[in-house]
């Protein structure tokens, strides 16, 4: 054959993709990343010494830091644990979803069913999807439970008052109750969160060969305040719930260390993203000897700043810069948009929050929050807004408004609603689109004050019944 005639096939077979050349073996579709998400239970933003944290280190949490991007403008869902929870697995703020506080007026309310749920999404989107920690959006036997709501495995607490027993005799596994023979003498293999982060460590070893969605939404430092060994605190001159809380923390700590190590140890570190944050502010009563509100006002269940503030950091090596800071507005409604865009979905339908992608890559962020909402019922009615550098908070849905100025005024010690009457006017613009009603739940026009417990969830109202009523 002449070389000429055989040009043109040479041609076409330098074209062809190699998956078209006879014996070659197809290139595998890049693997999209692992998620996961690191939630502590009732940690103030001034609990980590990323954020100024007065009284310890938390050097793994830290590294997290100092390996990826923390935010300074980030906000929980709530001040309070369900309905933050629930903000974080919907992507609705608190004016929309099912559950506004702990309790209503019905008792305990699950996640109905068919709710569009992160770990629904992910795992439609061929993630293997794994809980560990506090649930507290439904109990076994309801619609709410995580195995009903996207979860391939969820093993910790389902309902809340379980999990400040952290000496418990039983945890939970998709439903069904795992015994734990108790030694009595309250060791670390007594200990439940001890058995929740070696859960989530199997869960990550298990699945690293495909992605998964990891929610480790462990329960220390929230109390009971007790933990088997205090060796750093122990001599400090602190009431013992105080020293346990500090060690609750560190062991926190500990075990993001533990994860980021895992990570390593399969190789699987750079194609996994880690988040880090916490549910709600401190409680009260770590503000004066702790400073774990990181000098902000007020504390879980309020609507100040020291009530939702949260820490938030991401680290996705060689996507995110390290050590780099943002002052992106955003709040948990951002994390399903986000969980969306990084498996390759649209974001669903009716949700509030934004994917902020963009952001962690180091590129402009197209869309942003104007403005995010908040509204709690316990212990008792708060509307709030952040717009900007301005905060408004209320008690009832016509009452006064009061208005700070963040940028200046950052722990909200002067109401300057009367010197700024325009702005006022906006945000209450905001908190009346925003709130829509809700038949378990009043919203006064005129709220008044009642004073806080402020310890574990005291200050809530009991349930109606020992298992949680599932959504009409």
């Amino acid at each position: 054959m002449k070389k000429h005639h055989l040009l043109p096939l040479l041609i076409l077979l330098a074209l062809a993709p190699r998956s078209a050349l006879p014996g070659a073996v197809p290139s595998a579709p890049p693997l999209k990343p692992n998620i996961i998400y690191i939630l502590l239970d009732d940690a103030g933003i001034g609990d980590f010494s990323a954020y100024g944290c007065k009284y310890g280190v938390t050097p793994n949490i830290d590294r997290l830091a100092t390996e990826g991007m923390k935010f300074t403008r980030a906000y929980s869902g709530s001040a309070v644990c369900a309905p933050s929870r629930m903000v974080l697995m919907t992507g609705q703020h608190t004016g929309h979803i099912l559950r506004r506080a702990n309790q209503s007026k019905v008792g305990l309310l699950a996640l109905p069913a068919g709710q569009t749920t992160v770990a629904r999404m992910l795992q439609n989107a061929g993630y293997a999807t794994g809980g560990f920690g506090k649930w507290g959006l439904g109990n076994p036997e309801t619609t709410g439970v995580a195995e009903k709501q996207g979860f391939d495995v969820f093993f910790g607490y389902y309902d809340q008052k379980h999990a400040h027993n952290h000496y418990t005799d039983y945890l939970i596994r998709n439903s069904v109750k795992v015994p734990i023979q108790q030694s009595g003498k309250h060791t670390w293999a007594d200990y439940a969160p001890t058995r929740i982060a070696d859960e989530t460590l199997s869960f990550i070893e298990q699945n690293k060969d495909r992605p998964f969605f990891c929610y480790a939404a462990w329960t220390p430092p929230h109390g009971d305040y007790v933990i088997p060994e205090n060796p750093v605190f122990a001599g400090k001159p602190w009431p013992e719930e105080i020293k346990s809380y500090a060690a609750m923390v560190a062991l926190a700590d500990r075990d993001v260390g533990r994860v980021m190590q895992k990570l390593k140890d399969l190789g699987i570190d750079d194609r996994t993203l880690v988040i880090f944050s916490s549910d709600n502010g401190a409680n009260p009563e770590f503000i004066e000897p702790l400073g774990s509100t990181g000098g902000l006002r007020g504390h879980k269940r309020m609507l100040y700043e020291g009530g939702t503030r949260a820490p938030l950091i991401v680290r996705w090596p060689g996507k995110i810069q390290p050590g780099t800071t943002s002052d992106l507005l955003t709040a948990f409604v951002d994390f399903l948009p986000t969980a969306a865009e990084l498996s390759g979905l649209p974001a669903p339908k009716g949700i509030d929050g934004h994917s902020i992608v963009p952001t962690l890559l180091g590129k402009g962020q197209p869309t942003r929050h104007e403005s995010l909402y908040f509204e709690i019922y316990e212990p008792y009615f708060q509307q709030a807004v952040r717009m900007g550098d301005w905060k408004g908070y209320r008690l009832g849905t016509k009452a006064p408004l009061e208005l700070y100025d963040l940028k200046a005024d950052p722990a909200e010690k002067q109401n300057i609603a009367a010197a700024h009457p325009d702005i006022v006017r906006k945000i209450e613009a905001i908190m009346k689109a925003e709130h829509s009603p809700s038949p378990y739940y009043d919203a006064p026009e005129q709220g008044s004050p009642r004073p806080t417990k402020g310890k574990n969830e005291q200050s809530a109202k009991p349930a109606a019944s020992s298992k949680e009523t599932p959504s009409l």
